[in-house]
């Protein structure tokens, strides 16, 4: 897609969140289950990424890194119910829920198991799951906010439900074949390194599931 015409599809979908009513407004700022978004570390400014790379240690599983590159697409993730359970797409995410997070591009989900990340030590985070996406529990997340929903706006913990660690940024970087990307992993009581906001992404709610439309897109 050109700039010029991510340029104009911003520009028409933000008129159509402009139209909306005070309910559908107030549904648009919260991520919901459905929605493709990047997740942003608060500390060290650095989306969420995967890409087809496996770690030559550890499980051996798809790596997970963090990447300074806004546009690039392998940093989109799909916010799913836990494995084996639906979520109806538009209702937002509560505080507390238990999330899957799957990688837009391999179809494998956010995972992390008691394995040593290969940089700092911590716990590794990996990607797991075959192409329908289906994983073990290893691949749940719990949303850790204050109030009753995930705010768009809002940082944002995510705490790993099989080992009790938080997904974090370690703030040391890879060499080849991914020279300058960050080491993600997960660790006991993250400070700012454990901080995560929405940024950019396609987020739907309920009344545009129904007629096929998105509430707002970033591109």
């Amino acid at each position: 897609m050109t700039k010029c015409l991510a340029t104009m599809v911003y520009i028409v979908l933000t008129a159509l969140v402009c139209s909306l009513g005070g309910t559908e407004a107030v549904r648009a700022k919260f991520v919901t289950c459905g929605s493709v978004l990047k997740l942003l570390n608060v500390a060290y400014n650095m989306r969420l990424h995967s890409h087809d790379v496996k770690y030559g240690t550890g499980s051996g599983q798809q790596s997970v890194t963090a990447t300074e590159i806004q546009e690039d697409a392998n940093s989109h993730w799909i916010i799913k119910a836990k494995t084996g359970k639906m979520c109806d797409r538009g209702t937002p995410v509560s505080c507390g829920d238990i999330i899957r997070l799957q990688h837009m591009t391999t179809k494998k989900n956010l995972h992390s198991h008691h394995f040593g990340s290969p940089l700092s030590g911590n716990q590794e985070v990996s990607c797991y799951g075959d192409d329908n996406g289906e994983g073990d529990t290893g691949d749940h997340w719990e949303v850790i906010c204050s109030g009753d929903h995930w705010h768009r706006d809002s940082a944002v913990k995510l705490k790993h439900v099989d080992t009790n660690m938080y997904l974090a940024v370690s703030g040391r970087t890879f060499g080849r074949p991914i020279n300058g990307q960050m080491e993600v992993m997960a660790m006991t009581q993250p400070r700012g390194e454990g901080d995560w906001k929405a940024a950019e992404g396609i987020f739907l709610h309920a009344n545009d599931v129904k007629d096929h439309s998105y509430a707002h897109t970033e591109l």
